[in-house]
Parts: structure tokens; C-alpha cells; sequence
């Protein structure tokens, strides 16, 4: 099947910035009612904070957006954010990390690290979650990884939607799922690993955090599509987070391509995946949320 659904942000034919504006373009669509959307920064990182006006969250996620390292930002996320925090009773920060070719690794995990650690200075780490999806779940790996490596406090649990964990390409469903998967250029996508990685070989555990130590790392949900161009990159990290001892469930639904959960709202399920997320989420950040 040829791509249809990221067409209008990936097409060839767009240069970089064309398809940075595309993506951004998502945030026309009306955002979901019954939340305060506020600008700011939290560590000196630009952000937007949605928060549910039907509840008095105290867990809060932060949540690191996709786009390959190159494009996304918080206006492209914040829809399908503010309805995972809806459903999770929390308040969502999302971060507007540096991008590359501009900015390359380990800029964009030096801004997810100050972000979290502004956070958990002023919340319990036990009350915050680490999510993000594609690139943006590679890099909650990397940032999880240098918070520990740091002996930061860590935060209770980790979401992560078909994450980026292997910027080599070497997933064997990187070659069977290209023509498949609806959402994924795969020149854009080795372009992209390129200009993240700047002069590291792309295989560091930095820049590709499957590599890297996971010991230690908090409670983990993965969730893909079996239609997925990345879902070597997450059975992989599943059975990698095993044998580390990290206590990690992987939610694999048949039919689903990359970060489907983006269609949250218009797609039933989109929408169930997200409430089985909050699910995860509740269950390892036990708040007490006034109703």
C-alpha cells in the first residue's frame, strides 16, 4: 500500500521546512474541550500545559513528540496529548526540544533532561510519567537513560508509542513493512537519522538507546502496530527490557501502522488505545485526583 496518511507531511517533493509547517498544520483541527492550554517553559524549555478542568490532577506526564528529530512540536501533539490526559486525570507538559540538522544529538536530551529535572523539583517523581512517540520515544529511552546514569530520581513509568529506538534501520521491518506501513517515508527516515547523530556512528547508544544499558529503568508500556515500520525497534526493546529486569508490557494490535494513536478521537482504535495507556499510567502514578 502506498502512504497516504503522512503523505501530506512527508511528501518527497517538501523540503525540511515545508514539512515542518505540514506537520504543525495538525494544530487546526479543534483541540479537545474541557482543558486549559497554557505556553511556557519548564527548564528553560518552550512548552505547552494541558490540564483537564474537569478534575484536580496531581500525576503529570511529560510528553516528548515525534517528527524524527527534525520537525514536530507541541502544537503538532497537543490534541492527541490533551485527550491521553484526560483519560490519564493529569496534567501534560509538551516540550518543544531543539531539532535537528540545526541542533544535533545530544541537544534535543540535554532539553527532555532539564525539563523532567525542573519538574521533579517541584512534583514527586513517583506522581510523573516519561511518554512520548517515534523519535520522541527514543528519546524518552535516552532521557530515562541519562537521568539514571545521572542517579537522578527517576520517574514512576515510561509510554512509549512506537518508538524510534534504532536510528541504523537494522529492524528487519524496516524492509518488510515499507510498503505497508502508511506513515513512514523510509528515505525521510534514514535522512533523518543522519542529521540527528551529527558526527556519532548511528549505532551509540546515545542516539540509538536499544543499545544502551536499560538496567534499572522504570515500569514500561510499549504500545505498536502490527502494521508498523518500526516494530522491530519495539519487540526488540521489549525483550532487551526483559533481560535487563525492567518490568515492561508491550501492546501489539493487528492492523495499525505507525502511531495510530495520533487518530485518537476519529478512530475507535485510536481512542481505546489511549485509554488502555491511561490505564498503565493510573495504575503506576497512584494520585489522589479530586474529581
Amino acid at each position: 500500500m502506498k502512504k497516504t496518511l503522512g503523505s501530506f507531511v512527508t511528501g518527497p517533493e517538501k523540503s525540511l521546512q515545508e514539512r515542518r509547517v505540514a506537520m504543525n498544520r495538525v494544530d487546526r483541527l479543534p483541540r479537545p474541550r474541557k482543558v486549559d492550554y497554557v505556553e511556557t517553559t519548564i527548564g528553560g524549555v518552550p512548552a505547552i500545559v494541558a490540564t483537564p478542568t474537569d478534575t484536580e490532577p496531581d500525576r503529570h506526564i511529560l510528553y516528548l513528540h515525534g517528527g524524527g528529530y527534525t520537525m514536530g512540536s507541541p502544537k503538532s501533539h497537543i490534541a492527541m496529548c490533551a485527550r491521553l490526559a484526560k483519560r490519564s486525570a493529569a496534567k501534560i507538559t509538551v516540550i518543544d526540544y531543539r531539532l535537528a540538522p540545526e541542533n544535533v544529538y545530544p541537544a534535543a536530551i540535554d532539553d527532555c533532561v532539564s525539563a523532567y529535572q525542573a519538574m521533579a523539583s517541584d512534583i514527586d517523581p513517583a506522581l510523573i510519567t516519561i511518554a512520548g512517540d517515534s523519535a520522541g520515544g527514543g528519546a524518552t529511552l535516552a532521557t530515562l537513560c541519562a537521568l539514571r546514569d545521572a542517579g537522578d530520581p527517576l520517574p514512576a513509568c515510561s509510554y512509549l508509542l512506537s518508538p524510534w529506538t534504532d536510528i541504523t534501520g537494522s529492524g528487519e521491518t524496516i524492509v518488510s513493512m515499507a510498503d505497508v506501513d502508511p506513515m513512514i517515508d523510509v528515505a525521510l527516515l534514514h535522512e533523518a537519522s543522519r542529521m540527528y547523530a551529527g558526527e556519532l556512528p548511528l549505532d551509540d547508544p546515545g542516539v540509538s538507546p536499544l543499545f544502551a544499558n536499560l538496567a534499572g529503568l522504570p515500569p514500561m508500556l510499549i504500545q505498536t502496530g502490527m502494521d508498523e515500520i518500526l516494530l522491530s525497534d519495539s519487540t526488540r526493546l521489549a525483550e532487551r527490557a526483559e533481560e535487563a529486569g525492567v518490568d515492561v508490557q508491550i501492546d501489539l494490535r493487528e492492523g495499525m501502522w505507525h502511531v495510530y494513536q495520533f487518530l485518537a478521537g476519529m478512530m475507535p482504535e485510536a481512542t481505546n488505545a489511549l485509554i488502555r495507556a491511561a490505564v498503565f499510567i493510573r495504575a503506576k502514578t497512584p494520585a489522589l485526583v479530586n474529581a
